[in-house]
């Protein structure tokens, strides 16, 4: 016990010694940032096709849509959003066919978005904006509304993603709603609530689609007792046309460390054998959440970072339903993406972009976004930043499992597993890139050839480097070598990198890059970027004659 305690503290003091190495490099402050106000403001749709301009080549091969998501409207008549998730829906479609692209746009007609057009105010609370009782209540009124004083509703605005269940498209955000649309037309379909299939009152915006066509997704649960999260799959195929989760069920659930304080998850890793839930220290003080409307407080005031929290990895077999009993720790991080998971040689691998400040969801009110000059750069050099690190979870622990030692036997990789006991690991971290990725601000949005790559062991990993609030660069990350290619423009923000492979790609990264770039500095200057996905050069780009805010997610709808 002496023995594992030493090398416990040994290893501590090695991985502190190297975080605070990594902070002091990557808190170099930046100064004279841009101001980037003009993309995140509201536009207008454009619900019919819209010609593109497209300079140099777009690879005739490449056909299909690219779908994508994120906020686009930020005010109802007199009443703005205080949050840059708050944002109305606006989807967005690049068609693509020889060569050739069109634009169009449309907002999600959600319960929400229709109420505050039909009221021109807000009235559906949204994570950073509280809805203001309605203005011709009295007081008396207000106060015997139980809709005042109880707990908010949860919001239908899915403004983060485009996800597929069961061949149909739908945008999601972190409520139980989800609503299906044309991946066409962009028209909005129905809405379908999650809680009608399963126990669980909101699902992510990340789901995981294995070999045969399940799809896996997280989600919790609320009761008496406390919470639980609850890991979800979903058939593939459809039993009539009307499906739409219908068989969906809860493969287990897992015990928060604190039921009143769960932790808050954008997303979830999958293997092959595993679902991999990362537990982090950005807490949910479940009863300042309920009770916000009543003290007049943000949903998102009941969300906080505890540093002093270790961060652990919980392991779900797939095909059993099982909880691993062994919990892998390691200390205070954050992560809202993942990138990839596989098991090699007795181990999990899991690579994901963290940081070591778990308040960043706290950066990106509209007041924040909307600064310039000194104020802008203090917001900015004030954010922990995210970067690609991989951890190694040895699976086979037993009672026989010695303690103390080290138990990553990879020899090209330098992150640690100490056995404390029979049902806890402690990790560190090996980092996934080299200096030079300190020079871009770190790196968020990853992406992989998810297809043939998706729980399987990989080389390439695409990204978008973070000199700014947003996106500035984007990054192409070799494995092999660590080492980093890149596009960036100065003034040109670069959203989330989509991997398109070639229709006879032989290797990894046979395909493109497509990406949506916008600048804050010139009207209607949007364009969707192609790129070489190997040697990262641009191929051509299309000029779109409309604004277009900067969004979160999206997905490649091939038609070839």
């Amino acid at each position: 016990m002496l023995l594992s305690i030493i090398l416990l503290l040994i290893c501590l003091c090695w991985h502190l010694h190297k975080s605070l190495f990594c902070i002091s490099v990557c808190s170099k402050e930046l100064s004279g940032l841009q101001c980037i106000a003009p993309l995140v403001r509201s536009v207008e749709e454009s619900p019919e096709p819209v010609p593109t301009t497209v300079k140099g080549t777009i690879p005739a091969w490449v056909r299909g849509s690219l779908l994508r998501n994120g906020p686009g409207k930020f005010e109802f008549g007199n009443q703005t959003f205080n949050h840059w998730f708050d944002g109305m829906a606006l989807m967005h479609r690049f068609q693509i066919a020889d060569g050739h692209v069109t634009y169009s746009s449309r907002f999600l007609r959600s319960d929400s978005y229709n109420s505050n057009c039909e009221l021109n105010r807000i009235v559906v609370t949204e994570f950073g904006t509280l809805a203001l009782p309605d203005p011709c209540k009295n007081l008396f009124q207000r106060f015997l509304s139980l809709t005042w004083f109880g707990p908010p509703q949860p919001t239908d605005n899915a403004n983060v993603s485009f996800v597929k269940y069961k061949g149909d498209y739908y945008v999601s955000t972190e409520t139980n709603f989800m609503h299906k649309v044309d991946p066409e037309t962009l028209e909005t379909k129905e809405k379908v609530d999650w809680s009608n299939f399963v126990a669980v009152n909101g699902a992510t915006a990340h789901p995981h689609v294995d070999l045969d066509g399940t799809v896996y997704n997280m989600g919790n649960s609320y009761d008496r007792k406390g919470t639980s999260y609850n890991i979800i799959s979903v058939p593939p195929e459809k039993d009539s046309p009307s499906d739409t989760l219908h068989g969906a069920k809860v493969l287990c659930s897992i015990t928060p460390a604190d039921k009143n304080r769960p932790s808050y998850y954008h997303s979830f890793a999958m293997s092959k054998n595993y679902v991999v839930f990362i537990e982090q220290p950005i807490k949910l003080d479940l009863f300042k959440i309920m009770t916000c409307k009543m003290r007049g407080k943000n949903i998102c005031d009941g969300i906080y970072w505890d540093p002093n929290q270790d961060t652990l990895f919980h392991l779900v077999d797939k095909h059993n339903g099982k909880v691993c009993p062994v919990k892998y720790h390691t200390r205070a991080l954050a992560t809202f993406h993942q990138i990839n998971a596989f098991e090699q040689d007795g181990f999990l691998i899991v690579d994901m972009c963290c940081s070591d400040d778990g308040q960043a969801i706290n950066n990106y009110f509209i007041q924040n976004l909307h600064k310039s000059g000194e104020a802008l750069d203090k917001v900015y050099n004030s954010m922990g930043k995210a970067f690609p690190r991989r951890f190694v979870l040895p699976l086979n622990i037993t009672s026989k499992t010695p303690l103390g030692q080290n138990l990553n036997t990879q020899s090209n990789s330098s992150a640690t597993a100490v056995c404390l006991s029979k049902h806890k690991v402690f990790c560190t971290f090996e980092d996934l890139h080299g200096d030079d990725l300190l020079d871009y601000g770190g790196m968020e949005f990853p992406n992989i050839h998810y297809d043939r790559c998706n729980t399987r062991p990989y080389r390439y990993f695409y990204g978008c480097g973070f000199r700014h609030l947003v996106g500035d660069s984007l990054i192409k990350m070799d494995l092999e070598g660590k080492k980093l290619k890149t596009w960036c423009k100065p003034g040109f923000y670069p959203s989330e990198p989509i991997f398109v492979p070639s229709l006879d790609a032989e290797e990894e990264d046979d395909g493109v890059i497509l990406s949506v770039v916008l600048t804050p500095t010139d009207d209607k200057s949007t364009f969707l970027l192609v790129l070489d996905a190997k040697t990262f050069e641009e191929l051509g780009r299309a000029e779109v004659p409309v604004n277009i805010p900067y969004g979160f997610h999206g997905t490649f709808n091939s038609s070839s």
